[in-house]
C-alpha cells in the first residue's frame, strides 16, 4: 500500500528546489491569473483540444465518470497519466523540470503546494463557481497557499482517528465510547485485562507509525503549535512533541499492542481489526478503503465504527491527501489552461452528483445527496471534519519523515529522544532548503 502522506525526502526535496531554481519555492510570478470572469461555461465545445490529467496508482481510475462525461459533454480528449509511486517525488521532479500536465491530483497541504512552486506553476482557483457549492465547514479547510486558492477538493480530506471493532468492545461489556485521550488508553487497558488485544499497528509497513504522535499533538496545534515549528520557535525535540513519542513508545513497551508489530502490515492491520484481533486501529481513510476491499457496506456497519480523538476530547485531526483534491497548472497555453478550468467546473458542477455515486463518497456538496452505499464509519469520519484541526502534514512548511523514525523505534533500531532529534534535524533542513525564516 503506498504512503500517500509522508513527506518527501530531503535529498529529493532539496534537488527539486535546485532544479527550479529559487531559494523560496513559494515566490514567483503570479501572471496569468485566472478571474472569476474567465471560468468558461461547463459545455463550452473543446473539440481537438487534449488535456492531460496526472495521477497516482491509487486514484488514476477515480477520475473515470467525470472523464467520460466531460468528453461526452465538450468534445474534448482527456488522458489520465499515472505517474509511478513514490507519487509525490515523481511529479515534483517532472515538474522541477519543465514537465507539467494541464490537471494534476495533489496533496492540497500548505507545504505541499510550495512543493510544487504555487505562485510560478499553479493556476490560482479564487472564484471558481463550485465555491459557494461546498458544506461551508469545508469550503476553506485546505487548498490556500498565502491566502490564494490553489487546489480544490473533490472529496472529503482523511482524518486521524480510531476505527474500533464494535462487537469486540460490545462483547468486552464496553458501553460508551471514549471521551478523551485519558479514558482511550484507559479502555486499552481495561481490553488488555481480559486478553484482548487493545490497538493494532502496522511497524513493517511504517507510514502509519505517525497518526499515534499527531493525534495527541491536536490541542497543541489548534493553540498553533506547528505556526511555532516553523519559526522554529518551538522544535521536535522539546516537550510538547517528544512526550507524545514518548507516549507512544511507553504504549508499546506496555504490551497494548498486537505482539507481531515489528512485521505487521497495512493489509494485516485490516484483516486484524474486521476479524476482531484487535480492538482498535489509530488509522485514516485508506485504511477504511482496505476494509472496503474486504466486506461489503451492511458488514462494515454491522462491526466497524469511527470516532475522532485528541488529549482533552474527541478532536480529529485533518490530512488531506493527493487523492483528495487537484491542481491546474500554468502551461503557457490559454485556451488548454481555460479547458482545465472548464473541467473542473464541470467535476465540481454538472458532474460532481455521477462522480459522487460512481465513487461512493460522502459528499462535499449541500445540493448533492451522499449515496446510500457509503458505511456509517465513513460518515462519522465526515461528521468530524468541522471541528477538526490541521495535521503536521496541513499546517507545517515541511514533512519530515517522523514515520520513518518511529518505525525505527519499533524495531529497536532509535529511542524515542533518537526520534526526535532526527525528525528536526530533517525538519531544519528541509524549513533553510525553501528558505524559511528563522532557519
Amino acid at each position: 500500500m503506498k504512503n500517500t502522506f509522508r513527506g518527501a525526502a530531503v535529498v529529493a526535496a532539496v534537488a527539486a528546489l535546485a532544479l527550479a531554481g529559487c531559494s523560496d519555492p513559494g515566490a514567483g510570478d503570479t501572471t496569468g491569473d485566472a478571474s472569476p470572469a474567465e471560468w468558461p461555461a461547463q459545455d463550452t465545445d473543446l473539440s481537438g483540444t487534449t488535456l492531460t490529467i496526472w495521477a497516482a496508482q491509487n486514484s488514476n481510475t477515480v477520475p473515470d465518470s467525470v472523464v467520460a462525461g466531460f468528453e461526452e459533454l465538450t468534445g474534448a480528449t482527456v488522458e489520465v497519466v499515472t505517474i509511478p509511486d513514490p507519487y509525490e517525488q515523481g511529479v515534483q521532479t517532472k515538474v522541477a523540470t519543465g514537465d507539467t500536465p494541464d490537471l494534476a491530483f495533489w496533496q492540497p497541504t500548505a507545504s505541499q503546494l510550495t512543493a510544487l512552486n504555487a505562485k510560478t506553476n499553479l493556476q490560482p482557483l479564487d472564484g471558481a463557481p463550485w465555491l459557494d457549492s461546498y458544506t461551508p465547514a469545508l469550503r476553506d479547510i485546505t487548498g490556500i497557499l498565502d491566502d490564494t486558492r490553489y487546489a480544490t477538493l473533490i472529496t472529503t480530506p482523511a482524518v486521524e482517528g480510531v476505527y474500533y471493532n464494535k462487537q469486540v468492545l460490545e462483547e468486552a461489556g464496553i458501553a460508551d465510547l471514549p471521551t478523551d485521550w485519558d479514558s482511550f488508553i484507559e479502555l486499552g487497558r481495561e481490553l488488555k485485562s481480559q486478553d484482548i488485544t487493545p490497538f493494532y499497528e502496522m511497524g513493517a509497513d511504517r507510514w502509519a507509525t505517525q497518526w499515534w504522535v499527531q493525534v495527541q499533538l491536536a490541542d497543541a496545534a489548534a493553540d498553533g503549535l506547528w505556526d511555532r515549528v516553523n519559526t522554529n520557535e518551538e522544535k521536535f525535540t522539546d516537550p510538547t512533541i517528544q512526550d507524545a513519542i514518548d507516549e507512544y513508545n511507553g504504549l508499546i513497551e506496555e504490551g497494548l499492542f498486537n505482539e507481531d508489530i515489528k512485521t505487521a502490515t497495512f493489509e494485516d492491520q485490516g484483516a486484524a481489526l474486521l476479524a476482531g484481533d484487535a480492538a482498535m486501529v489509530v488509522q485514516v481513510n485508506s485504511f477504511f478503503g482496505q476494509l472496503q476491499s474486504l466486506a461489503d457496506t451492511a458488514e462494515l456497519d454491522e462491526k466497524i465504527g469511527f470516532f475522532p480523538i485528541s488529549p482533552s476530547g474527541n478532536v480529529g485531526t485533518f490530512i488531506p491527501d493527493q487523492s483528495n483534491a487537484l491542481v491546474a497548472f500554468k502551461t503557457g497555453d490559454a485556451d488548454r489552461e481555460a479547458a482545465a478550468r472548464q473541467l473542473l467546473s464541470y467535476w465540481l458542477g454538472d458532474g460532481y452528483a455521477d462522480f459522487v455515486d460512481a465513487q461512493s463518497t460522502v459528499s462535499l456538496q449541500d445540493g448533492v445527496q451522499t449515496p446510500v452505499s457509503v458505511p456509517q464509519a465513513l460518515l462519522s469520519v465526515s461528521d468530524s471534519l468541522g471541528d477538526s484541526v490541521g495535521s503536521m502534514q496541513a499546517l507545517a512548511i515541511a514533512n519530515p519523515d517522523l514515520y520513518i523514525f518511529l518505525a525505527d523505534m519499533i524495531q529497536g533500531t532509535k529511542t524515542p529522544v533518537e526520534v526526535a532529534e532526527a525528525t528536526q534535524s530533517q525538519f531544519a533542513e528541509l524549513a533553510k532548503a525553501q528558505g524559511a525564516a528563522g532557519f
